[in-house]
């Protein structure tokens, strides 16, 4: 089948939505931003010989934070295909239309979340991480009194607040989006967003240090659930006051939902020991642009090192051959090698150690690195924190 991948015009979008419907069962009335132009959002589709619409994807005009700095991804989103055109190559069509256009336009990495992995590690993307929350018994949160923090109710101003505070989190870890352009730049026109139904504030001597952004859900009986999408403190005393907060929401929900940033103040609060809730979904990372990958970023400031390898990848192919990596006060480099490196690295495995998860050596066992060197070098390329995410896309 001969297939034609571009940019979609703005009156096919409403035949995209439709497409996205029958994939993943969505609403049928299409929210206002899915039929209308979102700067920075690319959408393209897969059109037949009789240009018919077999497929669709987006990326989604993310940036993620990576040590301090930000950097341009190809975030996916929204991938979709006609039942009787899946496994007919309109997904490697679309994905490889979306890195090389991503990488045109400076996009050093690129995520997503998969409905099957399979389809996405035969493009080069690897399971990196997934998304951590907790289901907690709202009784069993601590509620202590907090000396010199002031808890208030939010209003949709205090939207700003919250986009602060995570920016305060978010700046120096691994891959947390920085929430700017795409749909998180659509304003809210003074009003709650969809899904949220309000705000909690913490402020100590008249400066926020913590926010919660909830969704109240139905019911007051058991079934009833409260629905926390941010829940941001710098600092410890913002945590115990925001947890005590929702502990206060036990007389009429029994369960509340929060996400999960490993090492932060709220997590050394919350009774995680009694969530019976697992990581939520799965997602998977490559780079677009090795070379981006690893001069945009920040590094460690403490290592320093070199280590070459011959890198594979099916899709950019401009990332394929060898490469020299040399790290050095924050800063990464990666050039071409003046010999013939000792190491063959998978970009599944360049993805799993560029994020943080694996060591050469696990990656060498997982069939991700080959050649007589020692695989230990590698290392060097995993020397950053791991990655996380708190946003689905």
């Amino acid at each position: 089948m001969s297939l034609t991948v571009r940019p979609l015009a703005d009156d096919e979008l409403p035949a995209a939505w439709e497409l996205g419907r029958l994939a993943f069962g969505g609403p049928a009335t299409a929210p206002e931003r899915a039929l209308r132009p979102v700067p920075g959002l690319l959408r393209i589709g897969a059109f037949d010989e009789r240009g018919r619409l077999v497929g669709k994807a987006t990326d989604t005009g993310h940036e993620q934070w990576w040590g301090g700095r930000a950097l341009a991804t190809v975030d996916v989103g929204g991938v979709a295909v006609l039942p009787e055109h899946r496994g007919g190559g309109v997904a490697r069509a679309l994905l490889a239309d979306l890195l090389a256009r991503g990488r045109e336009r400076g996009a050093a990495v690129s995520a997503l979340y998969p409905t099957v992995s399979a389809v996405y590690r035969r493009l080069g993307w690897e399971v990196v991480g997934a998304l951590q929350r907790a289901d907690l018994d709202t009784a069993s949160l601590p509620s202590v009194p907090v000396p010199g923090v002031a808890v208030r109710p939010g209003e949709p101003a205090d939207l700003a607040v919250v986009d602060a505070l995570y920016e305060a989190l978010a700046r120096p870890r691994t891959g947390l989006l920085t929430r700017r352009g795409g749909a998180f730049a659509l304003p809210h026109e003074g009003r709650w967003p969809d899904g949220v139904d309000g705000v909690t504030v913490v402020e100590q001597d008249g400066v926020p240090t913590g926010a919660l952004v909830y969704e109240r859900g139905t019911g007051y009986g058991p079934e009833a659930r409260l629905t926390v999408h941010d829940l941001v403190a710098v600092t410890a005393e913002a945590a115990r006051a925001l947890v005590g907060v929702l502990a206060g929401w036990r007389t009429v929900t029994r369960t509340v939902r929060v996400p999960l940033l490993t090492g932060d103040a709220v997590a050394g609060v919350l009774p995680l020991e009694r969530s019976p809730e697992g990581p939520g979904a799965a997602f998977m990372h490559r780079p677009v642009d090795v070379v981006r990958a690893v001069a945009d970023r920040g590094w460690p400031a403490h290592v320093r090192g070199r280590v070459a390898f011959t890198l594979l990848d099916p899709v950019v192919t401009e990332n394929t051959g060898p490469w020299e990596l040399e790290l050095a006060d924050g800063a990464g480099e990666l050039r071409r090698p003046g010999r013939e490196p000792g190491l063959t690295l998978d970009v599944r495995g360049f993805a799993q150690l560029y994020c943080g998860i694996t060591s050469g050596r696990v990656a060498a066992l997982a069939g991700l690195v080959s050649g007589p060197d020692d695989p230990a070098a590698l290392d060097l390329l995993a020397s950053g924190p791991p990655v996380q995410l708190l946003d689905y896309f």
